[in-house]
C-alpha cells in the first residue's frame, strides 16, 4: 500500500502548540514561586527579578517560535553550514577575553553589557539540524565510514571538545548521546555503535576521574552520606523538598523548603520547588504535559514526507524530552548531579529561547505531516511511503 504525500497539508498541530504554551506558562509560574524569596533577598526587594527577565525571554522566544514554525524548510536547509559555522564561532568566543564570561570556573557564556548567551544551548538545535541534513544527503553512503560517516562524526566531536573545554562536561555528553540517537535513527550500522561505545565509555570515565568536582559528585551519588554538607547537599536537600509535597502538594507559593534549603533552586533545581507545591498530582500533570508534547512531536516526525524532516523532528523532540528526564532524575537523586536545565522551566534565557525555537521547528514539520503514515518504508525520492 502506498500513500502519496506530495500535496498532503494537515495544518499546524494545535495540540502541540497548546502543549508548548502550557509548559511555558507553567514554567513561569513555577519559576516565580521558586525564585521570589531569593530575588527579594539579593535584588533589593525585587521579588519579580527572575520571572520578569524570563517573561521577556519568553516573548522573544515565542517570536523565534513563530519564525521557526513558518520558515520554508528548504531555505533553512540552505543555511545549515552557515548555522553550523556560526555555532562553532560562538562556542570559540567563550574563550576570548572581554567576550567570554567565566562563572564558577566555567567559561560557558558570551556577553555584551548586561546580555549573555550560552552557545552550548544553541548546539542542541544546530546539531540535530545538521545531522538530519547530512544523513538525508548521504543516505546512500551510510555503510561507508569515510564518505558517509566521517563528516558528521568530526562535527559532533568538534562540538563535544569545545563544550568540554568550557568546563561543561554534562552538556557535552548529553549532546553527544543525542547525536548518536540520530545516527541510529538514520540507519547507521550497529557495528559503528559498538566501536563508538568502546571509545566513549573509557574516555568519559577518565574525564570523570581527572576532575575533582566530577569525582566528588560521583562519590556523593554512590554514597549520599559521604559529604552531606558538601557535594551531596544540593541533591539531598532537593529529594527532601520533593518528598515534602506529599500527594496534593502545599499549594502554589506555599512551599517552605524552597526558600533556603536548596541552593540555586530557581535554576536547574526548579522542579523540586514545583514538586513541593504541586505534590504527586502536580508531578503527574507535568509528566502528562511532556508526554503529550513528545507524542505529538514524534507523530509529526513519523508522518513527515522526507528523511530530513523525520530525522530533524525526532532529534529535536528527543533532545527536549531526554533533557527533561535527565533534569528530574538529577533533582530526584536518581543520577549524579549535572548542569542540564529543565526545558521551559529553569531560569536562563539561552535554554528557553532555544527550546521555543526547537518547538517551532517541530510545529513546522507537523504542518505537512500525514498521521496515517509510519516511519516504516519511506521512499523520500518519490515522495511516497511504501510498505516493506
Amino acid at each position: 500500500m502506498t500513500f502519496s504525500v506530495e500535496n498532503s497539508k494537515s495544518g499546524f498541530d494545535h495540540v502541540l502548540i497548546v502543549c508548548v504554551v502550557v509548559l511555558t506558562g507553567a514554567g513561569l509560574a513555577a519559576l516565580y514561586s521558586a525564585s521570589y524569596a531569593f530575588a527579594e533577598l539579593w535584588f533589593q526587594g525585587d521579588r519579580l527579578h527572575f520571572v520578569f527577565r524570563q517573561l521577556i525571554r519568553a516573548a522573544v522566544g515565542f517570536f523565534l517560535f513563530f519564525i521557526a514554525a513558518n520558515i520554508n524548510m528548504s531555505i533553512l536547509r540552505s543555511w545549515v553550514m552557515f548555522l553550523v559555522t556560526a555555532a562553532l564561532i560562538l562556542c570559540i568566543l567563550t574563550f576570548v577575553p572581554g567576550i567570554g564570561m567565566t562563572i564558577n570556573g566555567a567559561s560557558r557564556w558570551i556577553g555584551v553589557g548586561s546580555l549573555s548567551f550560552q552557545p552550548s544551548e544553541l548546539v542542541k538545535l544546530i546539531l540535530p539540524l545538521y545531522l538530519a541534513h547530512i544523513f538525508d544527503k548521504k543516505k546512500d553512503h551510510l555503510r561507508s565510514f569515510m564518505s558517509g560517516l566521517l563528516p558528521p562524526v568530526l562535527v559532533v566531536a568538534l562540538f563535544f571538545v569545545l563544550i568540554l573545554l568550557q568546563n561543561n562536561f554534562s552538556t557535552a555528553v548529553f549532546i553527544a548521546v543525542n547525536a548518536l540517537a540520530i545516527f541510529f535513527l538514520a540507519g547507521v550500522s550497529f557495528g559503528f555503535f559498538i566501536s563508538a561505545a568502546a571509545l566513549i565509555f573509557p574516555a568519559t570515565s577518565l574525564l570523570v576521574l581527572l576532575e575533582e568536582h566530577r569525582l566528588r559528585r560521583m562519590i556523593s551519588f554512590i554514597w549520599p552520606d559521604w559529604e552531606p554538607l558538601g557535594a551531596g547537599y544540593q541533591v539531598n536537600a532537593s529529594v527532601l523538598t520533593i518528598s515534602s509535597g506529599g500527594f496534593w502538594g502545599k499549594g502554589l507559593g506555599q512551599g517552605t523548603r524552597k526558600i533556603s534549603s536548596v541552593p540555586e533552586i530557581h535554576s536547574d533545581f526548579v522542579f523540586s520547588a514545583y514538586s513541593e507545591e504541586g505534590g504527586f498530582m502536580g508531578v503527574l500533570l507535568f509528566i502528562i504535559a511532556f508526554a503529550v508534547f513528545a507524542w505529538r512531536g514524534y507523530r509529526a516526525a513519523l508522518g513527515a514526507a522526507s528523511a530530513f524532516k523525520r530525522l530533524l523532528a525526532c532529534g529535536l523532540v528527543t533532545t527536549i524530552f531526554t533533557q527533561m528526564l535527565l533534569n528530574i532524575a538529577v533533582v530526584a537523586g536518581a543520577v549524579p548531579a549535572t548542569g542540564v536545565p529543565l526545558p521551559f522551566f529553569s531560569a536562563g534565557g539561552s535554554s528557553l529561547l532555544v527550546t521555543l525555537a526547537m518547538s517551532g521547528l517541530i510545529v513546522n514539520i507537523s504542518r505537512t505531516a500525514d498521521p496515517r503514515l509510519s516511519l516504516k518504508g519511506v521512499n523520500v525520492d518519490n515522495g511516497v511511503y511504501d510498505g516493506i
